[in-house]
């Protein structure tokens, strides 16, 4: 093998880790949003909302999580359920502008709701936690968007507060939303961005199609990608048997040379 073939050999196995490299990697990206779950609630009702936690750092845990509470349409009731190795604040203040609801003028509500690990506790890289948030009745709108702030035990902090367009293309920090009258955008990730069902085993099954639509789309990914790395390997094992070659054929050639000096001179 020619050093051009050995150079265009490993050229090509270095684009197919790459390119395994990507695939292997964006399931995982698309995939590493703060979510809400479910995505969609009857106004006037009141739901549990579970927030779903990724951590996106490889070198640091995820320490504590702050979910902003509307305040134009806010939720007069808020609880929360325990989780283990995480204390909750939920906290209450002033409205900006007095809110009415029936013959009642609102003007403190919940405002926003922090969970934060304990010592020694926190979501390790590869992990993922998930915070319970009970909350009514849920206002007579269109849509209600629920920054996160994720916080890093290395004091870095990512803010999940940008709007996702009606197209439904996410952008790189999509905040949690709560669907109420309005559909959620048709390229929607989140779960539960299906119709909201009439029962909550119907429910359980939209997200769990949803879940297995998320998972067969990894599944392709994951599958090209290893497919990807396969074929890089074979073509390295190609450039290094053509190396080994190359070298002995050098050799070779080298003692030929010699030889055939000897055979003048004598």
């Amino acid at each position: 093998m020619t050093k051009s073939s050995l150079a265009r050999a490993s050229g090509v196995a270095a684009a197919l880790l790459a390119g395994g490299a990507l695939a292997l990697a964006a399931p995982l990206a698309a995939s590493a949003h703060v979510r809400v779950n479910p995505a969609q609630a009857e106004a006037g009702s009141y739901t549990t909302l579970t927030f779903k936690v990724p951590n996106e750092s490889a070198t640091a845990s995820t320490t504590s999580v702050t979910v902003d509470l509307p305040t134009d349409t806010p939720f007069t009731s808020v609880s929360y359920q325990p989780v283990p190795g995480w204390t909750t604040e939920i906290v209450t203040g002033t409205l900006p502008e007095p809110v009415t609801a029936g013959s009642a003028t609102i003007t403190e509500a919940p405002v926003s709701v922090t969970w934060t690990a304990v010592d020694g506790v926190g979501i390790a890289d590869g992990q993922f936690q998930e915070f319970p948030l009970s909350v009514g009745p849920v206002p007579d709108v269109g849509s209600i968007a629920l920054p996160a702030h994720q916080a890093y035990s290395d004091g870095s902090v990512v803010d999940w507060d940008e709007a996702t367009p009606d197209s439904g293309e996410e952008p790189e920090s999509p905040a949690p939303v709560l669907y109420v009258n309005d559909a959620p955008p048709t390229g929607e990730h989140g779960h539960g961005a299906t119709a909201m069902s009439a029962t909550a085993g119907e429910s359980a099954g939209g997200a769990d199609a949803a879940a297995d639509d998320t998972a067969s789309v990894a599944s392709v990914s994951l599958g090209l990608g290893i497919g990807a790395i396969v074929l890089a390997a074979a073509a390295l094992v190609v450039v290094a048997v053509g190396a080994a070659r190359g070298s002995r054929g050098s050799r070779g050639s080298r003692g030929t040379r010699g030889d055939d000096a000897g055979a003048v001179q004598r």
